[in-house]
């Protein structure tokens, strides 16, 4: 069993805002796959079914948070104990504001570097030493507050740029489940060149 978790803030004022491009992503690996949901569980929406790669079956739980950004922890170690998962069997999909749109990003471990979603989350897993997706979203621009940023909507040019990173961000997942997190890495971390 895999839990995968988008991270996001719950409610239709966020929705399509950029700090829930883990959301996106989630919605789109459950699209791709056929899992339908999702039903309330563990202060999150979840959703359990089964994603092939290669010729072969994982179980997973994809999972979005209902209790805003900075609380994810909460669901993360509430699923972790019921399923008995260790830290390397979860991996989190979060927005990044210092990768450009278009640009993902996988560690097998890390520090939060700031965002309070993963802050909480290793608050709760005890350790940072579990797999992260990082999608980015671009800096702010100019003298734009990153919390004014990251809350904002994508606009119609970026959601453009958005749809093929969040097939891409699907693909990686899928890599993750089959090959594991180096081969992961190595193949979609390989085509960045900044950042």
């Amino acid at each position: 069993m895999k839990l995968i978790v988008g991270l996001g803030n719950p409610g239709p004022q966020y929705a399509q805002t950029r700090h829930n491009a883990g959301f996106m992503a989630v919605d789109r690996l459950a699209r791709r796959h056929g899992i339908e949901g999702p039903r309330s569980k563990f202060h999150a929406g979840v959703l359990e079914g089964a994603i092939g790669v290669d010729g072969s079956l994982h179980r997973v739980v994809l999972m979005q948070p209902t209790t805003y950004m900075n609380r994810s922890g909460l669901s993360v170690g509430e699923a972790r104990a019921f399923y008995k998962l260790e830290p390397e069997d979860i991996l989190i999909l979060v927005d990044e504001v210092a990768l450009p749109l278009g640009a993902i990003r996988l560690r097998a471990s890390g520090s939060a570097g700031g965002h309070n979603g993963l802050k909480d989350i290793q608050r709760a897993l005890g350790t940072q030493d579990y797999p992260r997706l990082r999608i980015g979203i671009d800096p702010p621009p100019g003298r734009v507050p990153q919390v004014d940023w990251v809350l904002g909507k994508f606009t119609d040019e970026q959601r453009d740029e958005l749809e093929p990173t969040l097939n891409k961000t699907c693909d990686a997942v899928e890599a993750w489940l089959g090959d594991g997190i180096e081969k992961a890495m190595s193949r979609f971390n390989a085509r960045e060149t900044d950042a």
